[in-house]
């Protein structure tokens, strides 16, 4: 048994579906999905670093959000592409838990980048007159740096605790890449108190993180409401609506993959919610922040057209 279990330190990445005949087709949709999102983030950090007028809380805060969303598609896209055109699919335990802990620590950090942007539209709407006393460059880096701190730490948890499990029935993940939960469908020691920490860990991070986000927003509808400027609450609304929609669809599909009573290791077939988190919600974010924006959208305009 020992030796059997010593030889599984390779698994084999099932992929999105076993049809030949769609290989082809799924290489060339996510190889343009993934260009497309590189091209969005990446431009949308470079306009934020170009534009001075962008050197504002909100779009320092959008740049770091780009950059969170870059990392969580790259850690997953071009394994994906490259396992769609080899038929081996073959992936190491030291590639697959990498694979996981970038994506771990990406998904962590959006989540409290999210809370630090609807800090910062509290603070902008509720109390502009404090704002750029409260939103201050240092209080900009500290809250961008904890997060990225949070986010690099929270998934060493769970990686960690990778090592007590040993794999001896398959190597085959039923997965497009090394997500933790059907990696626990394979292993020969109860992953019970592995599946706990997920739960647990994830369920408190969401609840606290989007809370924060609830309450924020919540102040800022009260004090739009109070406003009787049209166009100061037209553009509160504006802003807002763009920050609220990426928020619904991230914690959505956070919600169903992680803390609904489906997400259990037995019960996770469905690959349908991480394709949207990892491959999706990444190239929608920075069309959602940024075709509505006008301030992105002038500084797009006097790139193209110096």
């Amino acid at each position: 048994m020992e030796v059997n279990r010593t030889l599984l330190t390779e698994f084999v990445l099932r992929g999105i579906t076993d049809r030949p005949d769609l290989q082809v087709p799924l290489f060339l949709v996510f190889f343009l999905i993934y260009v497309t999102t590189m091209v969005g983030n990446l431009g949308l950090i470079f306009l934020i670093w170009k534009d001075p007028h962008l050197h504002t809380p909100m779009y320092i805060f959008l740049g770091s959000l780009a950059f969170a969303d870059a990392c969580t598609s790259s850690s997953v896209t071009p394994r994906m592409l490259v396992n769609i055109l080899d038929n081996g699919r073959m992936i190491s335990l030291f590639e697959c838990m990498a694979q996981y802990y970038i994506f771990g620590s990406s998904a962590t950090t959006e989540c409290f980048l999210l809370v630090m942007m609807a800090y910062d539209r509290y603070v902008a709407i509720c109390n502009p007159l404090f704002y750029l006393v409260v939103m201050s460059n240092r209080m900009c880096t500290c809250l961008i740096s904890v997060s990225y701190v949070i986010g690099f730490l929270h998934p060493l948890i769970h990686v960690g605790l990778l090592f007590r499990l040993t794999f001896c029935r398959s190597n085959v993940i039923d997965h497009f890449y090394c997500e933790i939960l059907p990696l626990y469908t394979i292993s020969c020691t109860d992953p019970s108190i592995n599946a706990l920490v997920v739960f647990v860990f994830s369920a408190v991070i969401q609840a606290i993180t989007f809370m924060s986000i609830i309450v924020s927003y919540a102040c800022v509808l009260f004090s739009i409401l109070k406003t009787k400027s049209e166009g100061s609450r037209s553009k509160a609304f504006s802003t807002c609506s763009s920050h609220l929609l990426s928020v619904s669809l991230f914690y959505g599909t956070l919600f169903f993959m992680y803390v609904s009573p489906g997400s259990g290791p037995s019960q996770y077939k469905d690959k349908m919610y991480s394709l949207f988190y990892t491959i999706v919600i990444p190239l929608l974010n920075p069309f959602i922040y940024s075709l509505r924006n006008k301030e992105v959208l002038g500084a797009l305009r006097k790139f193209i057209k110096p």
